[in-house]
């Protein structure tokens, strides 16, 4: 990273760091997604995050057990704690992996009085073995929008990801890391704009005639 280009977004009248969930798509003792997902977080605890980073290995097939299960009661624990997340899988057979699925298909859009994804930001990426396509991040961003979160306009998708980590797991210097960078910066600007606004930009007509009805 070239310190001279590294900006740190003014935090000057924001006490609390922006709280950022990351989620990857690969159970594989050498995952891409997850490497990616893990230079993400150095990139966004540079730029003044707090991150967590959640494990999918044996978070069980979606309605297979109920909530109560220590890795779904995790993984909705920390949906509730973040105010943005990372999503980034692998393409597998031109679409995302099964593993990064089953992690959306456990967060219902509202529990109980609590919505664990409604207005918060998202960055989507993915990686390939191959050439480069934007299959996987035109779904993620279809699954946010679902979710109803704030997906930001940047994105990345990392062609060729093996050859783009060293021996230490690290990822070398390259455009594709600058998008990375670029994108991780985009998500806390984004953050820190809408931590104020949720509520407003979430409020509905239909919901508010709702509870006029039940009153």
């Amino acid at each position: 990273m070239q310190k001279q280009a590294f900006k740190t977004p003014s935090t000057d009248n924001l006490a609390e760091k922006p709280k950022i969930l990351l989620l990857y798509g690969s159970l594989r003792e050498r995952s891409f997604s997850r490497m990616v997902v893990e230079e993400s977080a150095r990139i966004l605890e540079s730029l003044g995050a707090e991150t967590k980073i959640f494990n999918p290995e044996d978070l069980p097939l979606a309605d297979t057990v109920d909530a109560s299960h220590p890795k779904v009661k995790e993984l909705l624990s920390l949906m509730e704690w973040s105010e943005g997340q990372v999503w980034c899988s692998p393409e597998r057979h031109g679409s995302m992996s099964a593993v990064f699925k089953n992690q959306i298909d456990w967060v219902p859009l509202k529990i109980g009085a609590v919505r664990p994804t409604q207005g918060k930001t998202l960055a989507v990426m993915q990686v390939e073995g191959g050439s480069q396509s934007f299959n996987v991040v035109n779904q993620l961003r279809v699954l946010g929008r679902w979710m109803r979160m704030i997906t930001i306009p940047n994105q990345s998708s990392v062609a060729k990801v093996w050859q783009e980590f060293d021996a230490d797991n690290r990822m070398k210097p390259s455009a594709f890391y600058d998008r990375i960078v670029d994108v991780m910066e985009e998500l806390v600007k984004f953050t820190y704009l809408s931590r104020e606004q949720k509520d407003y930009l979430v409020d509905r007509y239909s919901e508010r005639k709702q509870s006029a009805a039940r009153d």
